[in-house]
């Protein structure tokens, strides 16, 4: 049998106005440890911002998603428009402001959030052959966006919660190394920084999920 390949989606390259970098790598650390491949992808679209990480200080500079992500996939990474539903199988977003400022604008808007049109095609298109969804963090709240109904987690944050709920959607409280699997929608997620923890909890968080992930592609 063929390795199972997940498309992880990044949202550039940095916790406040990227893609969490603890997350993403132990996501693709998880999904090489359980046997199977991965293949990274991302916007072509400029950063909403770009922030000093040393100092929390935003900086007056343009960066682009595709470009930032290219640091954390060492460059083999793929426009988000070239992902195929078909070709992969399962989907999955790691978290990180990025995801909430970039791929959609829920830092911004709450519950009235848009989503970008690739990101939201590719949660669609995944939707519809009803292959695995999984989000990290805050990532949940931008599939539960696209996807009005579903139930995730983003842990016990109680602002984002309550956005989600207001999507339409169900949140469950959750801790590290816990899993909410909608499975009418075939969603996995998982709280990670969304709650106070290690780089020894986003391991763990990272690998349930794409091991539960796994299991349902067993089935």
């Amino acid at each position: 049998m063929e390795n199972k390949k997940f498309a992880v989606v990044l949202s550039g390259c940095g916790v406040f106005d990227g893609a969490e970098i603890h997350e993403a790598t132990l996501t693709m650390l998880a999904i090489k440890e359980a046997g199977a491949d991965y293949q990274c992808f991302a916007p072509d679209i400029p950063q909403y911002h770009v922030i000093n990480h040393l100092t929390g200080e935003e900086m007056p500079e343009s960066r682009n998603v595709l470009i930032e992500s290219a640091r954390i996939a060492r460059g083999d990474i793929k426009p988000l428009s070239e992902y195929k539903a078909d070709e992969y199988d399962a989907l999955i977003f790691p978290g990180g402001f990025g995801a909430a400022k970039n791929l959609s604008t829920v830092a911004f808007d709450g519950p009235d959030a848009k989503v970008n049109e690739e990101v939201e095609a590719s949660i669609k298109s995944t939707l519809a052959l009803h292959k695995p969804i999984g989000a990290l963090c805050i990532s949940p709240a931008v599939v539960a966006k696209v996807i009005e109904g579903v139930e995730v987690t983003i842990g016990n944050d109680p602002g984002t919660a309550g956005a989600i709920e207001k999507m339409g959607s169900k949140h469950v409280v959750t801790t590290h190394g816990m899993v909410v699997h909608d499975h009418k929608y075939n969603v996995f997620t998982t709280p990670c920084y969304m709650l106070d923890g290690t780089i020894l909890d986003i391991k763990e968080d990272a690998t349930v999920v794409v091991n539960a992930m796994i299991k349902e592609m067993a089935k």
